[in-house]
Formats: C-alpha cells, structure tokens, sequence
C-alpha cells in the first residue's frame, strides 16, 4: 500500500486491512458546503476509492468563512460548489475516483444517486433534504452519518438500517425552518468538529469496526463549553420509515416546482428542461442589466434588483426574494411559464 496512508495504517485498528477495505468502498457526500467540503477531505485524504459528491449551489463570498475546499477565485469564476471542490480535491489524491455532480436532490434522483455506494455522509443543511436521505437510505439498507452544525452548537449520529433508529426516531417533523447559519451564523471550529465526528464513524463503518460504533447522538456547544452524549436507544414503534416501512419522504409523486432555500432570500424554481445557457444570455441580454455566464451556470442581473441564475438540468434561482409568488412572477417575465 501506498506511502500516502503510512501514518493511517500505523494505527492498528486500519492497518493495512483497514486501508484496503477504504480503497474497495464507495460513499456519498450530500451537500457540498460547510460539512460536505470537510467531509470531502477528510474521505479523500483517506484513501476511500470512490467519493460522489452532489450540491445544487455556487461559491459565494459568504462560504468561503467556513467551506474549506473554496477560495476567492471560485467566487469570482461563479463556480458550482461541486466542481469548485472537485479541482482541489484531485490535486490532494489522484488515486481516488471523483464523481462531481450538480444537481439538487430530489425524490427522483436520490435512489440513482445511492447505486453502488457503501456508505452516505450528509452535509445537508435541511430536513426536508435529510428526511429524503433518511428515507432512501433505510429503504436501500445504506448507513448515513447526521451531522447537523449551526451557531456554536453541533450534533452528529450514525444510523444504519437494521441496527439503530432512524433520523425520524428523533426528528418527526420538517415543517419548521428552524434556525441555520444563514439566520444566527455559524463558527467555522463547529463544522469541523461535527464532520470530524462523521468521517471517524464512516471510517469505523467501512472497516467493519463496527464494536467500537459510537451508539449516541452527541451534542456540544463550544461556546458555552457543554457536550451530552443521548443513547440512541429503540426505535420508535410507529415509525413511518424504519419500523413500518412507508418512507414519506419518497411516496411524493410531486416537487413543489418552487422552494424557497432558508435564509438565503433565494428561491429554486424546478424549471421545465435542460438550458442551453449560450441561448439564454442572447435571449435576456436586451432585457436585464447585466449577465455573466460560465460552462456551468449563468447570472441575470434584473433590473428590478433580484438576480436570476440559471443551471444546465433547468434549474433556476431567483435570489433577492424569499416570497414565493414574486419570485414566480419574475421567473414567468423572463423565463416563461
């Protein structure tokens, strides 16, 4: 094995067993912000031999505070999060297969996105998103690490069907928003340490540690100096997903084609097909302020003060509005119903 990961196989739990079960596993990284890009280095620095990776969103200023893989030039080049990390990433390891792909997760990508993976680490930064992984994962009988981070305060579990609860176990409802870094902010020390917590329980996972599973959901808050460790005990009884096998989250036969992303003032319409961005810029260049457009999206500023991005899969934000029926108003004026 590889002079990379002599300092890993020194410590006798991987050794060089250990490390071999890393190369022949596979995992998948939902969410390439905060979590996901600490996830990311912490998956390919350790040798896993596939690492898929999936966000719907660009670099913005505002991540590179805590996102780790992102740097100024990623904003400046308007780049998706995924192939914004994916270009640092095969510099750390040549070795491991990369799979980028920008996308959001829906309920009629999320099992195609599960093929072949061993293994799910959520960097998500919403219920709606992590009821649909949860949901997907105990159907598929696929392990995922939770990690949830915001303000000072962190939380991390692994769920593996068959063994533990669920997330709905704990969590039963997304409807509220809640509070996210977007709202009442996020320290960058807290994201390491809850994804940390992840990848050490997908290490243990992949190389079948399994007696030394953390069996918790582990709370902290830094700032306050408190940490509590909640055993995750028996699943709930009526548990619609691991006990009787409903899975909400997948029975959806429709998406709302509008979503607003919390506390971003940004609303993600689902659009109506592929965009030909090249197309698009000749099409709203006589109509808004300005545009700019790279090999991954495209960037409307309207003359009414919200920005419009468009994606290649037909996505589009409208972002300077959280209210749903302007952003559709605005999206039916330059886009089309």
């Amino acid at each position: 094995m590889n002079e990379r990961y002599s300092r890993q196989m020194l410590f006798a739990p991987i050794g060089e067993t250990g490390q071999q079960k890393l190369k022949d596993s596979a995992v998948l990284i939902v969410g390439m912000g905060a979590l996901g890009t600490v996830l990311a280095n912490h998956m390919v620095r350790a040798g896993v031999g596939l690492v898929r990776f999936v966000d719907r969103d660009y670099v913005e200023q505002s991540n590179l505070q805590r996102q780790m893989l992102f740097d100024e030039d990623d904003v400046r080049q308007g780049y998706p999060k995924v192939i914004a990390a994916e270009k640092k990433l095969r510099k750390i390891n040549s070795d491991v297969k990369l799979e980028a792909i920008v996308a959001d997760v829906t309920v009629h990508n999320m099992e195609s996105l599960l093929e072949g993976i061993d293994l799910v680490l959520d960097g998500t930064d919403n219920f709606q998103t992590r009821f649909l992984l949860n949901d997907a994962c105990f159907k598929m009988g696929i392990p995922f690490t939770y990690g949830g981070a915001v303000s000072s305060r962190g939380m991390s579990a692994i769920l593996v069907p068959g063994s533990t609860p669920c997330l709905r176990c704990f969590i039963q409802s997304a409807d509220a928003s809640g509070q996210t870094c977007d709202t009442i902010g996020v320290i960058a020390p807290v994201v390491d340490i809850v994804a940390s917590y992840q990848a050490v329980e997908a290490m243990k996972y992949l190389v079948g540690a399994h007696d030394k599973r953390r069996n918790s959901l582990v709370t902290f808050d830094l700032w306050a100096n408190h940490a509590y460790d909640m055993k995750l005990g028996e699943p709930r009884s009526n548990c619609p997903c691991c006990q009787l096998k409903q899975y909400p989250a997948l029975d959806k036969a429709e998406q709302d084609s509008a979503i607003s992303l919390c506390g971003r003032e940004t609303v993600q319409m689902a659009g109506n097909g592929p965009i030909d961005l090249e197309l698009w810029r000749t099409r709203l260049e006589p109509a808004v302020v300005q545009v700019s457009v790279n090999a991954y999206l495209l960037r409307a500023e309207l003359p009414e003060g919200e920005r419009l991005v468009l994606f290649p899969d037909g996505r589009v934000f409208v972002q300077g509005t959280d209210d749903l029926v302007r952003a559709k108003i605005l999206y039916a004026r330059y886009i089309g119903s």
